[in-house]
Formats: structure tokens, sequence, C-alpha cells
């Protein structure tokens, strides 16, 4: 990998740890500080289809349902598509207040799309899918 390729890749990954960091404190406007405006978030039964309605969204939540949470990623790929252009493969999962695991029915794998503007990595799309867990025999 070229250096600025290593440069890009250390970029997107701060874009996502800046994301997981403001959800952990509850702040929707940090989450979606390196969103694009036109931004898309697909989640099971629901499309949010703006930066403005994402944030909208996650306000709602925190001050609900998501109060005190935090969020468990381990990235399992990035690969970049084109010279702006990035996509990074995620399991990922809520940790409610109080929680120091993830149950397996609550992971997801996610799906990041990230673009490069003007010089600056945003995350441009976010699609999650629940995760199938293994048949036991």
């Amino acid at each position: 990998m070229s250096d600025s390729r290593a440069e890009d890749e250390a970029a997107v990954q701060a874009v996502l740890v800046d994301s997981y960091k403001a959800w952990e404190a509850g702040d929707a406007e940090g989450m979606v500080a390196n969103y694009t405006a036109d931004a898309t978030a697909i989640m099971t039964g629901s499309l949010r289809d703006s930066r403005d309605a994402i944030r909208e969204n996650m306000a709602l939540a925190f001050e609900g349902p998501l109060k005190g949470s935090s969020t468990y990623n381990k990235q399992l790929s990035l690969r970049f598509v084109g010279e702006d252009a990035a996509i990074v493969v995620t399991e990922s999962g809520i940790l409610f207040d109080g929680q120091t695991e993830v149950p397996d029915a609550g992971k997801v794998n996610a799906t990041w799309v990230l673009e490069k503007r003007e010089g600056q990595w945003l995350i441009a799309a976010y699609h999650n899918s629940p995760m199938l867990t293994p048949v036991q025999q």
C-alpha cells in the first residue's frame, strides 16, 4: 500500500472512531459531524435520507432508548474504490447501559461508504443487517 493509502486508511478509521465516541457521549451533532449532507442510513425498517434526519433521529434516541449506550465495532475489512471512495465492513452492535457484551442476537453486519470531498473523508452511507446466528448441530 502506498503512503497515501496508509494515510487515507488512518483518516477513514479516525472518522469512524470519532462517530463511535460521539455515540458514547450521546452527542448526535458530533456523531454526524463527518457525514455528508446527503448521507443515508438504512437500518432494519428505516431509511434516514440526510445528515439532518440522521442527527434528529439519533438525538431522540439518545434521550430515550439509547441513553447511556455505546457501540461495539470490529472492522472486518476496508477497501478503496478509486481515489475518493472507501467501503468499510464491520461487525457491530449496541451496548446498552450496563452491558459489557453485545448478545449474538444484537450483532449486525454493517457497511460504511465514505467519500473524500475536498481532502476530507466523510460518511456518505451506512447500512446494517442483523447477523444470522449459525445453526448449532
